[in-house]
């Protein structure tokens, strides 16, 4: 691969956004994203006053642009060149080689065909027509949501394959390196939370489709300490075990059960599809579901009904750097994803058109596809639906909320916790939740405090691709993510950057009124805080990111070396 930089790069020092071997030049064949829009950031600059050592030709020598694939290739943690701080990386932290990009572009869309065929999936167009919408409505909302969301999973998902490093790592850009323990810990929670909940679910598929002459025993009888039965919590703990027997394979595993499991469920949801459309004689009923709203009260639901519905994956889009650090290029992780409006799209006409044609069927609606399953009756349904709703929930609850918070602990103690010790804490936090409590107790009350709690983590996602896009320019200085030297990029002050913090406290706090609202907290609050709170994504991804990026070019700016201090120690011209 031919050198493409001059000697005077290689004898820049280590404060240069690219001090080390494993970041390609400013003029290789991956340059930062530029926009005429955007003023021109220096790509030189201090935060504090540093001396540096004298330049290495040696060190020189190992400054080759990027491979093609993008891998991030050698990441030698016993040279000279680069050794990592051991409470910053372990095996599970460290950026991807080539023989670690395994997912395709089509491996990537299985993936994402797993996460979408599932239970909660099922209900959201139907929840929408049931509030009022046209059954096209429903879904177009749906679709037009996830074009939406579509923009920062792509984004997001640029450094994971670029650079081969996990959200974790990627956070420690824009918060710090210890402030990357904020982000990365809220997201790990909303997903321990979904986490019991959708086993849960997977328990009560398992019970709800036993024979009668075992859900009669006495150990379908509540007791009172465990707030549930022992056979529905048995039901709770096989699926639990069932889950851990996947994710304990590693992320290797979880790309092989996602893989072999799309196209299966795919065959699943036509069948489910194809049995509705037969014995309903067609969609007729599904097509006469007009709009029972005005045009002003369609709109007032429109805009909150879509922040819901991008909250439901915002999640993923903070921490989908976890698998795309897996892809084989640029192009797999984006066509890859690309096929997600599509996907959910296509399953909630799904959802709605089955749902719609139970009122046919049964003369009444039965939107539980689990209840649905369990009313068509006969053993070789029972099974087969058992086999797919445990394989949806599975697919879905692995890859969305085990991935993160196992990488998040694994962050957090990278001596003490691997990935699957990491994803086994998530899997117990998820039994001690108790969500068979939460859920008797107040369904609405839980799905609405996630899907909320998901909203608010959109200043997380503005902040990042903030730094990353327009202060950074896609350039990211590898070893300094893994050092907690005080001279270091990421440092900041004393390993939390006061900027993200500040943005991320100005991006929440506009939105808790209006979601203490919704959760019943409080009785009333003002109609603005509603309004920010119905549009809770869309304000705190903004106004954090924009802060974020105002106040990191000043700082910036204020910081820079003169213009005459930057000039390289040899002249380019021979």
């Amino acid at each position: 691969m031919k050198m493409n930089f001059s000697i005077s790069k290689c004898l820049s020092s280590h404060r240069h956004l690219h001090p080390h071997p494993f970041v390609p030049s400013a003029t290789s064949q991956n340059p930062p994203l530029t926009s005429p829009l955007l003023p021109k950031i220096k790509t030189t600059h201090h935060y504090k006053s540093v001396q540096h050592p004298k330049p290495s030709l040696r060190r020189c020598s190992l400054l080759t642009p990027m491979a093609s694939n993008q891998s991030m290739g050698n990441f030698q943690t016993d040279g000279s060149e680069f050794e990592p701080d051991p409470t910053l990386t372990n095996d599970d932290l460290k950026p991807t080689i080539s023989s670690q990009r395994s997912f395709s572009g089509w491996e990537m869309a299985c993936l994402w065909v797993g996460l979408v065929v599932g239970v909660p999936t099922y209900y959201l167009a139907g929840s929408l027509v049931d509030l009022g919408m046209a059954w096209w409505q429903g879904i177009a909302t749906v679709v037009v949501a996830n074009i939406i969301l579509l923009v920062p999973l792509v984004l997001t998902g640029h450094p994971g394959t670029l650079y081969g490093i996990s959200f974790p790592v990627l956070a420690r850009s824009s918060f710090g390196i210890r402030g990357a323990h904020i982000p990365t810990l809220l997201r790990a929670l909303v997903g321990c939370g979904w986490y019991g909940i959708e086993t849960w679910i997977g328990g009560e598929a398992i019970f709800l489709l036993l024979p009668n002459a075992v859900k009669t025993t006495s150990f379908a009888n509540t007791v009172g300490w465990l707030g549930t039965s022992p056979l529905e919590f048995a039901c709770f703990v096989v699926f639990w075990i069932a889950q851990l027997s996947f994710v304990w394979k590693g992320m290797e595993g979880i790309r092989e059960v996602e893989k072999y499991s799309a196209p299966i469920l795919i065959a699943l949801t036509s069948l489910l599809l194809i049995w509705a459309y037969v014995n309903a004689g067609g969609f007729g009923h599904m097509l006469t579901l007009s709009s029972k709203l005005s045009s002003s009260e369609f709109w007032a639901l429109f805009f909150p009904s879509l922040t819901a519905n991008i909250s439901f994956w915002a999640t993923l889009a903070l921490n989908i750097p976890d698998f795309t650090r897996y892809a084989k290029s640029q192009k797999d992780q984006v066509l890859g994803q690309i096929g997600l409006p599509i996907f959910m799209g296509a399953f909630t006409f799904v959802g709605v058109a089955v749902t719609s044609s139970t009122q046919v069927i049964f003369g009444k609606v039965i939107s539980s596809p689990i209840e649905l399953l369990g009313q068509i009756g006969g053993l070789t349904t029972k099974i087969l639906a058992i086999f797919g709703i445990s394989l949806a929930i599975i697919t879905t609850n692995i890859a969305a909320n085990v991935v993160a918070p196992a990488n998040a602990l694994v962050n957090l103690s990278p001596s003490k916790f691997t990935f699957r010790r990491g994803a086994l804490l998530t899997a117990l936090l998820g039994i001690a939740f108790q969500p068979w409590r939460l859920l008797g107790s107040s369904e609405s009350f839980v799905y609405t405090w996630l899907v909320g709690y998901s909203a608010l983590l959109g200043p997380i996602g503005g902040i990042v691709l903030a730094d990353y896009y327009l202060v950074r320019r896609t350039e990211l200085a590898i070893k300094d993510l893994y050092s907690l030297s005080q001279n270091g990029e990421y440092y900041y002050s004393g390993g939390y950057n006061l900027v993200a913090l500040a943005a991320l406290v100005v991006g929440i706090l506009p939105v808790i009124p209006g979601f203490l609202q919704k959760v019943g907290i409080v009785s009333s609050v003002s109609e603005v805080f509603v309004v920010i709170y119905n549009n809770a994504w869309f304000f705190s991804f903004f106004i954090s990111g924009f802060l974020y990026w105002v106040l990191s070019s000043l700082i910036r700016n204020h910081n820079s070396i003169p213009p005459q201090a930057q000039q390289p120690l040899l002249s380019n011209e021979n």
